[in-house]
């Protein structure tokens, strides 16, 4: 949506088509928030519409196989669609790793950050973005975000993306790595730890692999333990692909902002994927809908925590057993704020619908079948606006 004030003109070609984001603007020395980022009165978070005693569920994971945990998650999906999990096997030195591979990412000058523009990007499976969608967007969002793809075929692009996004890794005393998995160079491919050993003395470790890596396993418990919750008794290859075929990875930035409380880090949403699992730095901002009309519970930040909430699709596929939940993001007015979400989505030409085990009984799918793809692409057609998606598969 093209803005009328001249002003707001200047600041979209620099932010959006000449590639500079938020954090190019924010750089400049801006002291007020431009009009272009204003949200009108009405959108705003205020003070009073924020619960402050309120608090999403902990739980803590470390035994997966307790009745009590699975009833707790099964139970935190469907009455408030967000909850924080402790012990769940995420060291945290790869938690803290992503993060400082954000902020990393996000100090590179201009130039080096550029080359990862969307349009610029050496690859399609990692590119740099800045609000949501900033055609269809009259006030933009004050973030930029750099997106990996991470389905097992797009990992094969990874020397491509980013340097600043991975470090080395002392292969003489680093014995975690799967050497087989990496090519240093276009023309090489290391077969064993041995052949390393002889030729190389360090390897490149890419955090945001590392990361994703590391949170498989908490994801498919979770998605067990929910989908067990409907009746599923097992996820094989075919509901696999459904459920997570293709995650993405986003390392997003919010840039200190000279008066937060006029604008949106993330305007309100529910995420279009299975599920969601949230890093969040020790800044806070996220603010989660309560049960109550207008009301928002802040999610306090627990270091070595992660954030999950259901996303559309599994809310769809329960046939509303399970909630997706609105959500926002308020930058911070001295701090950089950064979080590292996964969105794990179905395979894009997956079809999803309510779960042939949750109707058996005779009830209605309020959901009609929906290709993954065609979902995709309606939800980045426009602004983000609350829970509307749904009706894009609602019958």
């Amino acid at each position: 949506m093209a803005p009328t004030n001249p002003n707001s003109e200047k600041i979209l070609d620099f932010v959006v088509y000449k590639g500079n984001g938020i954090k190019g603007l924010v750089d400049t020395g801006i002291e007020t928030v431009p009009d272009l980022y204003i949200l009108p009165i009405e959108e705003r978070l205020l003070p009073n519409n924020i619960l402050p005693y309120d608090s999403i569920p902990v739980i803590d994971v470390s035994n997966w196989d307790d009745p009590k945990v699975k009833e707790s998650i099964c139970d935190a999906a469907g009455k408030w669609g967000f909850f924080q999990i402790i012990n769940h096997g995420v060291p945290l030195h790869v938690l803290d790793a992503v993060k400082e591979a954000a902020h990393r990412f996000f100090g590179l000058p201009y130039e080096e950050r550029n080359k990862y523009w969307a349009g610029n990007s050496p690859t399609d499976t990692v590119t740099l973005k800045t609000s949501f969608v900033p055609q269809a967007e009259a006030v933009l969002e004050w973030k930029d975000y750099l997106s990996f793809r991470c389905s097992p075929r797009d990992l094969e692009s990874f020397p491509l993306w980013p340097p600043v996004c991975r470090r080395f890794a002392d292969v003489m005393g680093d014995t975690t790595v799967d050497y087989r998995k990496y090519r240093l160079k276009k023309n090489l491919e290391l077969q064993n730890s041995t052949h390393i050993y002889n030729c190389l003395m360090t390897v490149y470790r890419d955090e945001v692999v590392e990361y994703m890596e590391n949170a498989k396993s908490v994801i498919r418990k979770l998605l067990e333990v929910l989908l067990e919750g409907l009746k599923v008794k097992q996820i094989d290859k075919a509901r696999e692909y459904t459920l997570m075929g293709s995650p993405i990875v986003n390392l997003m930035y919010y840039p200190h902002c000279p008066n937060p409380d006029f604008t949106a880090g993330v305007r309100p949403h529910s995420d279009i994927s299975t599920l969601t699992v949230l890093l969040q730095d020790d800044n806070g901002g996220l603010y989660v809908r309560a049960t109550e009309n207008d009301s928002w519970i802040h999610v306090l930040p627990i270091n070595g925590a992660l954030v999950i909430n259901i996303g559309d699709i599994l809310q769809i596929m329960s046939n509303d057993r399970y909630k997706s939940i609105e959500h926002r993001v308020v930058a911070k007015r001295s701090k950089d704020r950064v979080s590292v979400p996964i969105f794990v989505n179905p395979g894009p030409d997956a079809v999803f619908g309510p779960l042939p085990e949750v109707l058996e009984s005779g009830e209605q799918p309020l959901y009609k079948e929906v290709v993954f793809s065609d979902y995709f692409k309606y939800f980045f057609s426009k602004k983000h606006d609350g829970k509307k998606s749904m009706d894009f598969a609602r019958i």
